[in-house]
Formats: C-alpha cells, structure tokens, sequence
C-alpha cells in the first residue's frame, strides 16, 4: 500500500532567494549562509523530487542528509513522533517550500496511526527499560531481605489488624521457598529478560501495526545481525500483509538486501536509484569478507 506516492523539496535556486531575500533573519538569530540548517543539505545532493513505494530505503553514509530528509518528510506529514526534531529557526521557514503527493487512487489522506520512529524513541525506550529493571532489582534484593527476616524470625503472634498484612506475608515464607515467594510477588510483566537488542527489536514490532505510513530512522542501531534479518522479514511482512508502507533511512546492509524495495543513494550528485549491491557500505562489507574467506574454512 502507498500512502505517500512522491515528496518535493526546494531547489538550490528557491535557497539562494530566499536567503538572499531575508537577510535580516540570518542576523537576528546569529546565522549565516553556509548555517541555515536544514537548507543548504539536501540541495547540495541536486534531490529535489522523490518518489516512492511500498518499501523505500534512504541510504547514505553520515553526514549525507538521510536523517535529515526523513524528518522533513515527518515534519511536513505532521506525523506522530516520540522524540522531538531538533529544529532551527529556519525549519519552518523550509518546510513552506516542500510539497507532497498522495496517490491518485485510494487513501487520499495519510493515515493517523501512521508515525516516524527515531533512533533516540529506542534508545529512550532502552532506558526507561534499565531504569525499570532497576527498580524491579531493588525490590527484588528488598524480598530476599525480608524472606531471611521473616525466616529466622518465624511466625508471630497477631496484635492487630494493622500487622495483619506482614501475618500473610509471615506465614507466606515458612509456605514457600525463597525463589517462589520473590517470583510470586513480582509480577511477571515486571520481569525484564531480554537484552538491549531484542528490546529494541520489541520496541519496533509494538509501534508498529497495519494501514499506516512508518519513517524508521536507522533501526539498525542496537540490534544484531540475527536480529536485523528478523526485522527485514518483519517490515517485508507488514508491507505485504499489512497494508504497511516505510520509508527508511539506514546503511544496514541486511536490510538494504530487501526485495524489490526502491533504494536511493544519498551519497551520490544528483540522488538516483540504485541497486544494494553498487552501494559502498555494503562493498565494504563484501570486500572484507572476501579477503578473509580462507579464514572460512
């Protein structure tokens, strides 16, 4: 499913006016022509209209403006996000030359549901994850205390029915063994298993759901090969079966392996399609493999 069929962004010459028309902007806020993020970036790539499908990868080595573009598109979409876009005071001022198209046929609106994710909403997520865990491993070492107090001290007689709650909890121990009566009173939503990267793995197959547009923002980060293949059959899946489209901005060469997904080089003047296997990060990777096949066998 296409929701979001091609997106236009201004040209060098739309910059150049703009900023030469406005100088007293660039002065009030301390800015100049070569800092008026996010112009001057992508223009530099000759991008100006981009067009999309079901899967769409953005691809391009750091600094190249992926990230950036992504977020344009998120901004100008309104769409919902978790972390905030670092914004200039120029930001607003670009997006007012940006345009979108929806298709023709279907949907002639973007769905609600339809988000971006970043890679700072996982990593937030990965620390509201420890700083649980945490709580979770304190509470646990204050169980274990409590099961040896009680233990030695045994079962004592009821006074009131304010102690009646350490009564339960007293005759709770000299019932249970010390694993059961910590593992009975934490409950097992509370209990965190899983590593960084299956919790970013989690986080991605949470938010994401069906009938709507994803902008994933190097989704690689934190996860394994293994997983970034998991991934791979998971937003093929989506897009499938899900009504699901994505636009995403990655140099992962797993994902980029995608079938039949559109792929734009960021790193080359003007941006154009082309095939993963002509990209440079994943030449590298094949480069170093092969130097060190004997190592194989």
């Amino acid at each position: 499913m296409i929701y979001l069929e091609s997106f236009t962004l201004p040209t060098r010459d739309t910059e150049d006016k703009y900023l030469l028309g406005y100088p007293y902007l660039l002065e009030m806020q301390c800015y100049n022509h070569s800092n008026v993020y996010p112009f001057r970036v992508l223009s530099k790539k000759e991008l100006v209209d981009i067009h999309f499908d079901n899967i769409t990868f953005l691809y391009g080595s750091n600094g190249s403006g992926k990230s950036t573009l992504l977020n344009i598109i998120a901004e100008k979409l309104n769409l919902t996000r978790s972390s905030d876009f670092n914004k200039t005071p120029f930001t607003k001022e670009y997006l007012k030359f940006c345009k979108y198209n929806l298709p023709a046929y279907g949907k002639h609106t973007i769905p609600k549901e339809s988000k971006i994710i970043t890679s700072d909403d996982v990593f937030d997520y990965l620390l509201d994850i420890r700083a649980l865990n945490r709580g979770i491993e304190n509470k646990r070492e204050f169980l274990l205390d409590e099961y040896d107090e009680f233990k030695d001290s045994g079962i004592k007689q009821l006074q009131s029915m304010e102690e009646y709650d350490e009564f339960k909890r007293r005759l709770e121990v000299s019932r249970s063994t010390k694993s059961r009566y910590v593992t009975k009173r934490l409950s097992t939503t509370e209990l965190q298993f899983r590593s960084n990267g299956e919790n970013a793995f989690g986080y991605f197959t949470e938010n994401i759901t069906s009938d709507a547009l994803y902008l994933l923002d190097e989704p690689e980060n934190s996860l394994s090969a293994e997983l970034q293949l998991q991934l791979l059959q998971f937003i093929q899946d989506s897009a499938r079966f899900y009504n699901c489209q994505f636009i995403i901005s990655t140099h992962s060469p797993f994902l980029l392996s995608m079938k039949n997904a559109l792929i734009y080089d960021l790193d080359t003047i003007p941006v154009a399609p082309s095939k993963w296997t002509d990209l440079e990060n994943v030449r590298t990777y094949y480069n170093f493999f092969k130097n060190k096949f004997e190592e194989f066998k």
